[in-house]
């Protein structure tokens, strides 16, 4: 406590910057793993991404060692939106104390991170849009085809106007509030958990980064299914109108994966999501805990 909203929001972007600059490969092997085999029966197409490393490696190959920082401005334009917003909400509903109700802390960060999602969308859209392009012997998923990050948010606007800045929307915002909430209910009982079986001693770094690897798991299983539905909804190609060429919208989504890809199609790119959840949650409240303290 102690530290003001508006001192939160600065913090919280700069935390999530910070992380997203070490983090962001992951995001770019995870938007390949998830595109890949897009609405086909598993084991009918070739796949030039097979697990974290040999497709960190494919990408180095298509793209040079650049490739993996693909999207990376618009990464952290997403970051510093989302987590600003993220951070300055959970402050004001501190502030007002409702975090002192039962549960409160989950629905107070499940809030902050669904209003965090909607700001950041249009980066995330574009940031996944970057992410997905490649030479075409390696390309997976709808091929957008943007020369950088302004000319992607000039065209898709030019194109559908401000909505369709926004698209994808819909599967961003279970995404992250299903993130926050299982975080957060999670990372404080793991942390307790990791000291009682006097692992580590209470309040060191040691205790923290293991939280955050416990805690990592419960939110990857939980959040995978929404992000592997929100990679698709962002890169499927639309009509002039703006309707999705693939997916109606959310729920059409679910099942047509869950039909057509079976139920680990859902899954797919969980290694990644988890190999970023852990360092990105432990270096965002690091850097963030470090910034506060200063």
């Amino acid at each position: 406590g102690g530290v003001p909203p508006a001192t939160d929001l600065v913090l919280g972007a700069t935390a999530g910057c910070l992380a997203c600059f070490l983090t962001n490969p992951l995001e770019v092997v995870k938007t390949r793993l998830q595109l890949q085999g897009e609405l086909q029966a598993p084991g009918t197409y070739p796949r030039p991404y097979r697990g974290v490393l040999r497709a960190a490696v494919a990408v180095c190959r298509a793209d040079g060692l650049r490739g993996l920082q693909k999207g990376l401005a618009a990464g952290l334009l997403y970051q510093g939106l989302m987590n600003g917003v993220r951070f300055y909400c959970y402050s004001l509903a501190e502030d007002a104390g409702w975090t002192g109700y039962p549960g409160g802390t989950v629905a107070a960060g499940a809030v902050a991170g669904a209003v965090g999602a909607i700001v950041g969308s249009p980066a995330y859209l574009v940031k996944t849009h970057l992410q997905a392009q490649t030479l075409s012997a390696m390309a997976v998923g709808h091929q957008h085809n943007h020369e950088s990050i302004s000319s992607a948010f000039k065209s898709i606007y030019q194109q559908h106007g401000v909505v369709g800045l926004w698209r994808g929307v819909t599967g961003a915002v279970p995404r992250v509030t299903v993130g926050s909430a299982v975080q957060l209910a999670t990372f404080a009982s793991a942390k307790d958990w990791v000291c009682e079986r006097q692992w580590f001693r209470k309040g060191s770094w040691a205790a923290v980064l293991a939280a955050g690897m416990v805690s990592s798991v419960a939110v990857a299983v939980a959040m995978t299914p929404f992000d592997v539905i929100s990679t698709r909804l962002y890169n499927q190609p639309v009509d002039a109108d703006g309707t999705g060429k693939l997916y109606r919208g959310f729920l059409d989504c679910i099942l047509q994966i869950s039909n057509k890809e079976g139920l680990l199609g859902l899954y797919k790119g969980i290694g990644a999501v988890y190999f970023r959840l852990g360092p990105h949650t432990v270096l965002s409240l690091f850097f963030w805990d470090k910034l506060r303290n200063m």
